[in-house]
C-alpha cells in the first residue's frame, strides 16, 4: 500500500483573483514560482517510487521546480471541468445563479460530481495498487475530491477540505483503514511547514 503525497500548485494570476480555473492553461506567478520552488526542502527529504502529474502548465511547472523529476503525467488529475464558468468567480456565478455549489451542482457545459468522481476513483483505484510513496501534482477541486475518495467519502467532503496553493498533504492508512494523515500544510521559505489538523473521516 502506497502513502501519497499531495502537492497543489503554486499560485497563478486565476487563482489569486478567485476565478474558475480548469482547462485554461495558465502559468505561474514569480511568487508562485518561488513558493514551488520552497517545497523542494521539504519534498527532499522523501524518496518517490512515482510522482503523478496533472498535465496543466501550472501542474508541471510546479512539478518541476519542487524537484519532482521526472513524473508520469495522468489525465485523470487535470481539474474539475468548468465548462460555462470557467474563468468566473463563484460571487459573479451566484449573481445569476443564486446557492451554486460546485461539489452538488457541478458546472454546466462541465463536469458534474459523479463524472468527477468516476474520473477520480480511477487515480485511487491506481494509487491502490502502488507500494512505497507517491507524490500527486494536481489543482485544489480535484485534489480535494481525490481526498474524499481515498477516504471513501463522497467528493462533497472535499467542499470542507480549504486547499491553498503550493500547500502539501499526506493521504495514508491506519492499519487497512485509508485517513488523510496531513492536510494544508503551508511551506515556509526556510523549508519548514504549518499544517491544519487531519479532518474527520466524514461529513459534517
Amino acid at each position: 500500500m502506497a502513502d501519497v503525497v499531495l502537492v497543489r500548485h503554486g499560485a497563478t494570476e486565476w487563482s489569486g483573483a478567485h476565478r474558475h480555473t480548469s482547462y485554461t492553461d495558465i502559468d505561474l506567478t514569480p511568487d508562485g514560482a518561488q513558493a514551488a520552488r520552497n517545497l523542494a526542502g521539504p519534498l527532499g527529504y522523501r524518496s518517490f517510487d512515482l510522482v503523478l502529474v496533472s498535465p496543466r502548465l501550472r501542474a508541471t511547472r510546479t512539478a518541476e521546480l519542487a524537484g519532482l523529476t521526472p513524473y508520469t503525467v495522468d489525465k485523470d488529475l487535470v481539474e474539475w471541468h468548468y465548462g460555462d464558468y470557467e474563468g468566473r468567480t463563484t460571487k459573479e456565478i451566484r449573481e445569476q445563479r443564486p446557492g451554486w455549489y460546485l461539489w452538488t451542482d457541478g458546472s454546466p457545459g462541465g463536469e458534474s460530481p459523479e463524472q468527477v468522481t468516476e474520473r477520480l476513483d480511477r487515480v485511487v483505484a491506481r494509487l491502490r495498487r502502488m507500494k512505497g510513496v507517491v507524490a500527486v501534482v494536481g489543482h485544489a477541486h480535484a485534489l480535494r475530491a481525490l481526498a474524499a475518495r481515498w477516504i471513501e467519502q463522497p467528493i462533497s467532503l472535499g467542499g470542507h477540505l480549504k486547499l491553498d496553493t503550493a500547500t502539501l498533504s499526506m493521504l495514508g492508512y491506519e492499519r487497512e483503514v485509508p485517513v488523510i494523515n496531513l492536510w494544508n500544510a503551508t511551506v515556509l521559505e526556510s523549508g519548514t511547514h504549518t499544517a491544519s489538523t487531519a479532518p474527520p473521516s466524514s461529513a459534517s
